[in-house]
């Protein structure tokens, strides 16, 4: 594709600006819609007249429609729309992104998807649509056990679900780690129960909390349904999660004023599977938690990570320093491209 397409820039190189200036407008329109006219023009640098004529034509193809509140994509704008930005991934040079940090990262495979969740909220819808075709890829025929973490990031990936991953598989889905000390449909039970309802599959649940101490440890691992779900995930084929800046999830796990102290005067960055890490991905600080832990990431075949913005550029930065190869990553052009800005390949 990438041949093809450069031949016809070389032959016809108007044809490929007005391609390129038109998927930056359902590009825009796609994540930032309604918008205004005026809004967006001043938003892509270009004067009002040619977006105009830009957009008219888009609109007689049917693909943009405007009213009051702004322009936004049709139905068949939206599916022209991803088509699209396959195509131009590779034109614009995101795939050669992709390869730069999967190779940094010494990790399986990159998936960059355009925008910045943190200014364009509609970034997350492709988040979970990325995870869902990676899932396709990787997910073999027949039964699969998908281990899942909770988190904002996870719930939403679950939300974009639906029932073709379940095509020629039978899915179950189960809670990687314990309950959180934070709200319960963000909590690895809930989101979950949430994949299995939207693609057709199974849920296990896991009523315990991650954080407990010793003596209450043990004897709920003798309980027979806790004991058969923490069977259920070690035996998962492939496992969800997502990663967070580290002070954020402290506090958003009512962590004590200690602990919090701690995780800054160690310089933690970012936090997954309850492991808080700095720059170098060294441990600083640990959550006691029953579940999955992150060495256990070694011996399941497909390991997904989903983290996005350019806040949190840090946080994956570093946790990727400890993965094992197989791992795949998601995330967008507001982390990736910070992330790039510090490397030399």
């Amino acid at each position: 594709m990438q041949d093809i397409l450069s031949i016809v820039e070389k032959v016809t190189p108007d044809i490929m600006d007005t391609l390129r200036r038109r998927y930056q407008i359902l590009r825009n329109v796609y994540l930032l819609g309604p918008i205004g006219r005026r809004v967006l023009a001043d938003k892509m640098d270009i004067t009002e007249r040619v977006l105009r004529t830009e957009v008219d034509a888009l609109k007689r193809q049917g693909l943009i429609k405007t009213s009051k509140v702004g322009m936004q994509l049709t139905v068949s704008g939206e599916s022209v729309y991803h088509d699209l930005d396959q195509i131009m991934g590779q034109l614009l040079g995101m795939r050669e992104k992709e390869n730069q940090l999967a190779t940094y990262f010494k990790i399986e495979h990159c998936v960059i998807v355009s925008g910045n969740v943190e200014e364009q909220p509609k970034v997350q819808d492709e988040l979970g649509r990325a995870t869902m075709d990676s899932l396709k890829v990787l997910l073999p025929e027949g039964m699969n056990i998908i281990a899942v973490m909770g988190g904002t990031t996870m719930a939403e990936v679950a939300n974009h679900m639906d029932g073709s991953l379940s095509y020629h598989r039978k899915l179950l889905f189960v809670p990687a780690r314990g309950g959180l000390g934070e709200s319960v449909e963000i909590q690895a039970n809930a989101v979950s129960a949430q994949m299995a309802k939207r693609t057709g599959g199974k849920n296990r649940v896991l009523y315990v909390p991650e954080q407990v101490s010793e003596e209450t440890y043990k004897p709920l691992l003798k309980e027979p349904e806790i004991k058969k779900t923490l069977d259920l995930v070690e035996q998962a084929n492939c496992v969800l999660y997502s990663i967070g800046d580290a002070t954020h999830m402290a506090k958003r796990r009512g962590m004590s004023k200690e602990v919090l102290a701690l995780i800054k005067n160690k310089a933690a960055v970012g936090e997954a599977f309850g492991e808080f890490y700095n720059q170098n991905g060294e441990v600083v600080y640990k959550i006691p938690r029953i579940g999955m832990q992150s060495k256990d990431l070694t011996r399941i075949p497909s390991v997904i990570a989903v983290a996005g913005g350019n806040s949190k550029a840090k946080a994956i930065e570093a946790h990727m320093k400890n993965v094992p190869s197989q791992t795949w990553l998601i995330t967008d052009e507001g982390a990736a491209n910070q992330i790039l800005r510090g490397i030399t390949l």
